[in-house]
């Protein structure tokens, strides 16, 4: 597995285009912004994309979804959040972006095969209730869209959001995975998930 992180957008996102050094394919998480930045990437890294994949329906996690063919995969939670501008927020912004019909749909414990690697889909309520993080057992590594930052977590205070539900998804489902783990947030640098325990005082 190789992770290239490109930060997209006004409100700036991690995007992470993640290939597979043997085959050719790749995943990309969150196109949040600039369609074309992630098309050059790509283009240079020789990737073919089988798949977005959008944490959790926010704008600014999806809004390059707009321009970018390939088929789109969330939770179904937040399914409805591609085609209203008002519930993925971007309308409040002056930018409303409408994407398509997700081609798949991601319940928990699902598993995403991309060439040699494989991603589990962890459903992490709270900063929306269809949020998910991507768990890469093998590898070590957790995309956690916006349930987990370095030094924080996910806000609950837009619409959809649930502060009891967010901490019963950290407490119940990612602090107690065994191991440490690389951390891949939705917004900031990476950590670790130790790092992360210990600002959490778990």
């Amino acid at each position: 597995m190789e992770i290239v992180t490109l930060v997209v957008g006004e409100i700036p996102t991690n995007c992470y285009l993640v290939g597979c050094q043997k085959t050719g394919e790749a995943l990309v998480i969150d196109p949040g912004a600039e369609p074309e930045k992630i098309k050059c990437k790509l283009q240079q890294k020789g990737w073919q994309v089988r798949l977005l994949v959008i944490t959790h329906g926010h704008g600014d996690h999806l809004a390059a979804g707009q321009e970018l063919d390939w088929p789109i995969a969330i939770h179904p939670a937040d399914a409805r959040c591609l085609l209203d501008p008002w519930k993925n927020l971007s309308a409040l912004f002056g930018a409303p972006c409408i994407l398509r019909e997700p081609q798949q749909l991601l319940e928990e414990g699902q598993t995403i095969v991309v060439g040699d690697f494989h991603l589990e889909v962890v459903h992490t309520p709270g900063h929306t209730p269809g949020s998910i993080c991507l768990l890469g057992r093998k590898e070590k590594v957790i995309f956690t869209g916006d349930t987990l930052f370095a030094e924080g977590v996910g806000r609950t205070d837009l619409p959809g959001g649930c502060e009891q539900e967010l901490w019963s998804s950290l407490q119940e489902k990612l602090l107690p995975l065994d191991g440490d783990f690389t951390i891949y947030p939705g917004h900031g640098p990476a950590t670790s998930l130790s790092l992360a325990r210990s600002f959490l005082n778990c």
